[in-house]
C-alpha cells in the first residue's frame, strides 16, 4: 500500500513537471487566441491552434464534431475510463476575451498533453473537447443533443475568474426576443393617430423593473432595447429588444417565463401595439455539481498554494452551457483566480487580466489541477465509481 502511494505521488510530481514544460508554448497558445478574438462558431484560428497543438502531442484529432466546423475532438488513449476536458475559444463581441476563454483552451490542452501519463500507467482514454460557441449561442448544448458525450465518465473544465473554487452555482438561462409593431405617424402633427411602439417597450421595462422586486433573490432579468425608432418626429411603429431569463432551477425559470411574458402582454394592451415574441430554441441548464469531482479539484488546487472556497458556497458566472453536460455526465466546473474581487468578468479590465502575468499563472495553475484529477480518477476505479454514483443518485 505504500509503494503505491509512492508511486502515485511521484506520477503526480511528474505530471505537474510536464505541464511546467510546457508553460512558455501554453502561454503563447493563450496569448495568440487572445490577440485575435474570434466570436461563436467563427473560432477558425483557435480551433486549428488547438488541435495543432494536440495533434503534435500525440492526439488523435476528430474535426467539424457535432457538424460544427470550430469543434473538435483530441483523444489519446483507447479504453475505458473515459475523462474529457472542455476548452472554450470563443470571444465576445466588442470586448474580446473578457470571460478569458483563451486561458480555458490553454489549461485545457496543457492538462491533456501532462495527462497523457496517467493513461500511459493506469490505461484509460483522455479526450479534449472543442467546444465553440459558449457565449450567446450554447455550443454545448448542441453537442450534447447530438451525443457527443455519450460514454464519457466524467467531464471538467476551468474558467479564471475572481475566487479559488471548485464549484460553480450557474443558473438556468434562456433568451427572448420581443417586438412590438404600432403605428407610424407625424409625432407633432397627428400623435392622437399614431400607435407609439417605443412606448409599448419602455412599458415592459418598467413592469419588469417592478417584477424584480418580487422574484427570487437567484433570478436575474435583463434586456437590451436593439431598435427604437428612426426619427424623433415620426411616431415608432416598431421597436425590438432582447432579454435573458434565469433562475436557479428549470422549475422556477418556467414560472418567471410567464410572469416576464405578462409584462409584455399588459405593456401591448395598455399601447395598442401588437405583440410578436420568441424564446430561444435552447435553454442554458443549472450546473450540477458533482462533489466527488469537485473534492478531488479543490485538493489537487491547494496543493499548488491556493486557497479554496468551500464546496457549493461560491455563486459562479451567471449561466454557462456546461450546466447542460453536467446534466448528462459527471461534471465540474471550476475556477482559478486572476484577478480580484474588484475586478469582474465581461468588463475590460478583465479582458487585459487575460493576458497578464495572474492570467498566465492561472493557466498553469488550471492545467496542474486538471491533471493531477485526472491522474486521481484513472488512479483509483473506486473514486469513479463514487462520483457516478452521486450522479445516478446511488
Amino acid at each position: 500500500m505504500a509503494n503505491k502511494a509512492l508511486a502515485k505521488t511521484e506520477l503526480k510530481a511528474e505530471i505537474s513537471r510536464r505541464v511546467e514544460e510546457q508553460r512558455q508554448q501554453l502561454i503563447e497558445l493563450s496569448l495568440t487566441i487572445h490577440g485575435n478574438p474570434e466570436p461563436g462558431f467563427k473560432e477558425e484560428k483557435a480551433s486549428g491552434l488547438l488541435t495543432d497543438y494536440l495533434s503534435e502531442n500525440g492526439f488523435h484529432i476528430q474535426k467539424g464534431i457535432g457538424g460544427f466546423p470550430t469543434a473538435f475532438k483530441a483523444i489519446y488513449g483507447s479504453s475505458k475510463p473515459v475523462i474529457a476536458l472542455l476548452a472554450e475559444y470563443d470571444a465576445l463581441p466588442e470586448m474580446g476575451h473578457a470571460c478569458g476563454h483563451n486561458i480555458i483552451a490553454a489549461s485545457s490542452a496543457g492538462a491533456a498533453v501532462a495527462g497523457k501519463l496517467a493513461v500511459d500507467n493506469f490505461g484509460g482514454t483522455l479526450i479534449v473537447f472543442g467546444t465553440p460557441a459558449e457565449e450567446l449561442f450554447g455550443g454545448k448544448i448542441f453537442l450534447v443533443q447530438a451525443g457527443i458525450f455519450n460514454g464519457v465518465d466524467a467531464a471538467m473544465i476551468v474558467h479564471p475568474g475572481l475566487q479559488d473554487a471548485a464549484t460553480n452555482q450557474a443558473l438556468a438561462c434562456i433568451g427572448l426576443d420581443v417586438q412590438f409593431f404600432g403605428k407610424a405617424v407625424h409625432a407633432a402633427a397627428y400623435p392622437d393617430q399614431g400607435i407609439n411602439a417605443l412606448e409599448a417597450m419602455i412599458l415592459s421595462f418598467n413592469a419588469i423593473n417592478s417584477l424584480r422586486q418580487h422574484i427570487q433573490d437567484n433570478a436575474r432579468i435583463h434586456g437590451i432595447i436593439t431598435h427604437g425608432g428612426d426619427a424623433a418626429n415620426v411616431v415608432p411603429a416598431y421597436s425590438a429588444a432582447s432579454f435573458l431569463v434565469r433562475a436557479r432551477d428549470n422549475i422556477y425559470l418556467e414560472e418567471l417565463k410567464n410572469k416576464v411574458m405578462k409584462c409584455f402582454e399588459g405593456a401591448a394592451l395598455a399601447t395598442g401595439s401588437r405583440l410578436d415574441y420568441k424564446w430561444a430554441d435552447v435553454v442554458y441548464q443549472p450546473m450540477r455539481n458533482n462533489l466527488v469531482l469537485a473534492e478531488l479539484f479543490a485538493r489537487n488546487l491547494e496543493s499548488l498554494g491556493r486557497k479554496v472556497e468551500p464546496l457549493e458556497s461560491y455563486f459562479g458566472f451567471g449561466s454557462t452551457d456546461m450546466g447542460n453536460v453536467s446534466q448528462v455526465v459527471p461534471a465540474i466546473h471550476p475556477s482559478v483566480a486572476i484577478v480580484p474581487p474588484n475586478i469582474l468578468l465581461h468588463s475590460a479590465e478583465f479582458t487585459v487580466a487575460a493576458a497578464s502575468e495572474s492570467g498566465h499563472k492561472g493557466i498553469i495553475d488550471a492545467a496542474k489541477a486538471l491533471a493531477l484529477t485526472v491522474a486521481d480518477l484513472l488512479g483509483d476505479p473506486q473514486v469513479l465509481k463514487e462520483a457516478k454514483d452521486e450522479f445516478t443518485g446511488l
